[in-house]
């Protein structure tokens, strides 16, 4: 118990404590450094991946899913970077460093959706392959819409209503396919 207490007390300087509820959590500069170094230093490595997929590739799918793994990776490390660089350095610029904070996630979920299309366009999945394309891009950009309308601003209660709205329109999509008609009324009464 000594060894454990006197390990924690040594790092102490390299992190704060949890924050309060309803409270940011604000890093030191060593987590601060840490982030901007780690994330700028995978820039171009994720950039020389991506050329190295490309010409790789052997025909068209393969380069185009290259791209687009490619891509997502170099703008998740390199927003992440511009985010964090701006919340260490510029702090004072709150409004900047809050459309950031928005993008560095918006990122991560067109990341997400980036990293299956090698899964989802270089094999052989069956037909529900297709819809999944469709599918994992449509909640990125649901994902998206999220945080540019209800970032941090929404309780548990209105996102379970909210996520609830999405699923049930989303579910009314997916049998539509089958049926071949899309009920539009369920469009217009969603409310994000």
């Amino acid at each position: 118990m000594f060894t454990f207490n006197l390990h924690k007390m040594r790092f102490k300087r390299f992190m704060n404590s949890r924050a309060a509820a309803n409270c940011r959590y604000q890093p030191t500069g060593y987590e601060h450094a840490a982030n901007c170094y780690t994330h700028a230093f995978l820039i171009v490595p994720a950039f020389v991946g991506m050329t190295l997929l490309y010409r790789l590739s052997d025909d068209s799918w393969k380069k185009i899913t290259a791209w687009i793994y490619g891509m997502g990776l170099c703008t998740l490390f390199l927003v992440s970077t511009i985010f964090h660089i701006i919340s260490w350095k510029k702090s004072h610029m709150r409004s900047v460093e809050h459309c950031f904070h928005m993008c560095d996630r918006m990122v991560i979920y067109f990341f997400i959706a980036a990293s299956y299309a090698p899964w989802l366009n270089l094999r052989e999945l069956g037909p529900l392959a297709s819809h999944m394309r469709w599918f994992i891009w449509l909640m990125a950009a649901g994902g998206t819409i999220f945080v540019f309308m209800c970032h941090e601003n929404i309780t548990q209660r209105g996102f379970r209503s909210w996520l609830g709205e999405v699923c049930c329109t989303a579910s009314e999509w997916f049998s539509s396919r089958v049926t071949g008609s899309f009920p539009l009324h369920t469009l217009s009464g969603m409310s994000l």
